[in-house]
């Protein structure tokens, strides 16, 4: 089973960088599951829209999973009872709206993908170390790709080792700058601790530089915006898993960006 993952989906530019390859990497890659972080997607940077949502499924997505900003479109109370494809982090407190994870039927095998948020400089959630503990037997297969939105590198890293040989993979997002260590781990998780983001190149994480510069400048508060011009880049990662045991076999990096043209 080949999955393939890409990271959070910011701006007009990323929702183009994603109609524009999402195709072509499915094509050139074949992954069985496709799978998008989409938290970011709306023109503001912050949320998800309907018609975003089901933009990215038609350019070639399975699920759509979320982060940390995905109730800042408000819109998305309006339809998220019937996105079945849509994935929030399951360790929402309470009775939140939505579900916090989904399945995909592969041929003979079931995966399920599952997202998660971290609690370290992040606001109060319930614990994503026992919340995934309690969904294993609710989940009911060997295949599990976890979506671990998070801020810090250690809680990423702990999470994936805690259930190392328990998960198909763990990759985290939210940070949205690629890191350089995928890996599979000694009981067969593959991990990768921040997929990147899919958004404007010439930006600090999607934003328009002037405006961040400003805040670190200042120490003042300052409304960041979306940079809506230039070139775009495209990050994830592409995931094989024994079709047998649902353990990982490998996990590489995919970047596409200026410095990085894509070759089919």
């Amino acid at each position: 089973m080949r999955i393939l993952f890409v990271g959070d989906v910011v701006g007009n530019i990323g929702v183009a960088m994603i109609h524009e390859y999402l195709p072509q990497l499915k094509r050139d890659l074949k992954p069985q599951v496709t799978i998008v972080n989409g938290e970011n997607s709306t023109p503001v940077g912050r949320g998800i829209s309907q018609s975003i949502y089901k933009q990215i499924l038609k350019d070639g997505a399975d699920v759509v999973t979320m982060g940390n900003h995905t109730w800042d479109n408000a819109e998305l109370y309006d339809f998220i009872g019937g996105a079945n494809r849509l994935v929030r982090p399951a360790n929402f407190p309470g009775d939140t709206p939505g579900q916090g994870w989904t399945k995909v039927k592969v041929n003979q095998q079931v995966l399920a993908v599952v997202n998660l948020q971290g609690r370290v400089f992040m606001n109060p959630m319930d614990d994503p170390f026992a919340k995934m503990k309690a969904l294993l037997p609710e989940l009911d297969t060997d295949f599990v790709f976890v979506d671990f939105h998070a801020e810090t590198t250690s809680e990423k890293r702990a999470f994936a080792m805690r259930y190392d040989g328990q998960l198909s993979a763990v990759v985290g997002t939210h940070t949205h700058v690629q890191t350089s260590d995928a890996q599979v781990l000694q009981g067969g998780t593959a991990f990768m601790t921040e997929a990147g983001m899919t958004g404007p190149a010439d930006s600090v994480l999607g934003m328009k530089s002037d405006s961040v510069i400003e805040r670190f400048e200042n120490q003042r508060p300052t409304r960041y915006t979306v940079q809506e011009v230039g070139p775009g880049l495209l990050s994830g990662a592409v995931i094989d898993l024994n079709d047998k045991t649902g353990h990982a076999t490998s996990i590489k990096p995919i970047l596409i960006s200026p410095q990085h043209p894509y070759q089919s």
